[in-house]
This record gives structure tokens, sequence and C-alpha cells, in this order.
């Protein structure tokens, strides 16, 4: 079966896996010093933006849909504390906790429903909500990395 005729979770699923890979791709090409390089006035980078995106996949299916504590994950306060490095992180690092988190979380999201709600600051939201959500902030950032990589392949042509 093509995924154009897939069922509703099965084609969330699927959307969701192919937005990750995209963020693995980020990595594809680069050095550990390229990955950390800051190209833009914000903390993003290509290593960067994979560790963000470990966190938004902790935060979203890790605490909101398994209700374990951000303090317990060890999750940072802020969106913005997620994209910093730390010095001993390198592509290898980053790439592995990103393929464990997103394995997790797919762990997690086998246990649930697509109509099972869980909190979001207060209101509820559904998995299928926490799906299209996860498309939608991994191709975000997979886009920012797309665009960073072509900036750092130039960078090294003469």
């Amino acid at each position: 079966m093509s995924i154009g005729q897939a069922g509703e979770r099965e084609l969330l699923e699927t959307m969701v896996d192919i937005q990750r890979d995209q963020i693995t791709g980020i990595l594809e090409d680069l050095d550990d010093q390229e990955a950390r390089r800051k190209l833009v006035p914000s903390l993003t980078t290509p290593l960067g933006l994979v560790r963000h995106a470990t966190f938004v996949e902790k935060v979203w299916f890790h605490s909101r849909v398994a209700g374990v504590s951000r303090a317990e994950i060890g999750l940072p306060d802020t969106v913005e504390e997620s994209f910093v490095l730390d010095a001993d992180d390198t592509i290898e690092s980053i790439r592995a906790a990103f393929v464990a988190a997103c394995e997790r979380s797919r762990e997690i999201a086998a246990g649930h429903e697509l109509g099972e709600e869980f909190d979001w600051r207060g209101q509820s939201v559904s998995l299928r909500f926490i799906y299209a959500h996860m498309i939608q902030e991994l191709a975000h950032h997979a886009g920012h990395g797309d665009i960073l990589v072509e900036q750092l392949q130039a960078a090294r042509k003469p």
C-alpha cells in the first residue's frame, strides 16, 4: 500500500518520520566544526537544530503524552536553552540522542489512540494534534537546516 492510500494513523506516523529523517539529514555532510558554526544572530546552528528537535520530541511525547515531568527527563526550562550546545556535543552524540528520543516517542505513541487527549498549557490536545504539530515543527526546522547547510557548503568553495 502506498502512503497515498494509508489510513490516518499510518499517514501521520509516516509524515512525522519523514521529517525526523530530514532533521538527521541536516548533519549528513558536515563536520563537527561546521555543525557548530553560527551563521545567524540567534542560537541556531545545524547541531543546535538537531538538539532542539530532541527537546521537542521529549516535550511532546515523553512529557505530555507519557506524563513524565520535564525535570525527570532533564529538559531545559526554556526553548532557547534547547539550542545551546555543551562542549562535548558532537554530530555523533547529538544524532544518537535524537534517534533515541524518536524511538522512545514511537513507543510512547503506540500505546495511545489518535483521539486521546493530553494537557497543553491548560487545554486539551489530541495525539492527532501532536502528530500534526510535530510534522509542522520538524519541517520548519529542517528547512532552517537546509539553508544553513547550503551556506556552509558554499563557504567550502574557493
